[in-house]
């Protein structure tokens, strides 16, 4: 029996703000803090003038806040309790977007799959307000 024993990844960053219905995203080759820095700069540049963001993060290594990790001043992290990724927002979007838009596919080349990650994004912020879990917790729309 052959097999395609060829394996690449890429990895998006992303956040929405469900109140304003805006996302930023980022396609990276790793996930390590010097991707996530760059992530929180792009979330920066979308966040409103006069505004705040507040940015949920689970346990991943790379969202973990230290000296390697830049966080511009208009913005918060907000961690999340240990092992419990299921409070994460995100992690639905990401769910969805691997079992509906990213998935039982071989890209023939790296671009290909960059490619599709940004289909598959872009998709996603087209209409924030669907269902299928694209805002995924009512609490993310109450105000602080």
């Amino acid at each position: 029996m052959v097999h395609d024993n060829r394996h690449d990844s890429a990895y998006i960053f992303g956040a929405i703000c469900p109140q304003r219905g805006v996302g930023a995203a980022i396609i990276t080759l790793g996930a390590n803090t010097e991707m996530m820095n760059l992530h929180l700069a792009e979330i920066s540049t979308q966040v409103a003038p006069g505004a705040h963001a507040v940015l949920i993060c689970d346990g991943a290594g790379w969202h973990q806040k230290g000296k390697l990790l830049h966080i511009p001043e208009n913005m918060t992290l907000l961690p999340l309790l240990t092992y419990s990724p299921e409070l994460n927002p995100m992690e639905n979007v990401w769910d969805y977007l691997r079992q509906n838009k990213l998935c039982a596919t071989v890209w023939d080349k790296y671009d290909d799959i960059v490619e599709a990650c940004k289909t598959a994004w872009n998709w996603f912020i087209a209409d924030l307000t669907l269902p299928c879990g694209r805002v995924p917790h009512d609490y993310l729309k109450a105000p602080i």
